[in-house]
């Protein structure tokens, strides 16, 4: 059982990637917002739980065998550093999602694994997390994946991706 806001931030990071969602209501806090979600589903989008639950579903669909490897974590007063890398294996699609809710873009998956490191902040409310945003490697896991550069069987991969996903929008 976390004990300390460090260990709730380390630990809501740990049900995100695998763990139980209905876990996330003991660490999130219903007015919580993830600053990340601007490029996610519409779901992800809104406060509390929920939102952060839709975001693991978002990222759990195309990402197998996800973890974060915490490095260093540090408080000071309410707002939480995390250091971490966060691995897995690309098994789905990768929609990304523009301001309106759109289908931005979309990766099929490659199956290739990746690891990349990130840092993660958030800030705390009633010991659960009330807000988080990040700093990601997102060029170091495209290139990981395959993603770039790409090549002109990737390229009419991603466009077929993002007409089904267009097609098929996430919840």
């Amino acid at each position: 059982m976390p004990t300390t806001d460090t260990d709730i931030c380390v630990n809501s990071m740990t049900i995100m990637a695998s763990g139980d969602l209905a876990e996330l209501t003991g660490v999130v806090h219903p007015q919580a917002v993830n600053r990340e979600a601007k490029d996610e589903p519409p779901t992800c989008r809104g406060q509390g739980p929920a939102a952060f639950a839709a975001t693991a579903h978002w990222l759990r669909a195309a990402f197998a065998d996800l973890k974060f490897t915490v490095h260093d974590a540090v408080a000071d007063g309410d707002l939480i550093a995390v250091h971490c890398t966060m691995s897995g294996r690309q098994v789905g699609p990768f929609v990304a999602y523009d301001e309106h809710g759109e289908v931005a873009q979309a990766f099929p998956a490659t199956g290739r694994a990746f690891a990349v490191t990130h840092s993660h902040w958030f800030r705390m409310k009633d010991s659960q997390v009330i807000e988080h945003w990040a700093n990601r490697d997102d060029q170091g896991m495209a290139a990981q994946l395959g993603w770039i550069p790409p090549t002109p069987v990737f390229l009419w991969r991603m466009a077929r991706a993002k007409r089904h996903a267009r097609r098929n929008p996430a919840s």
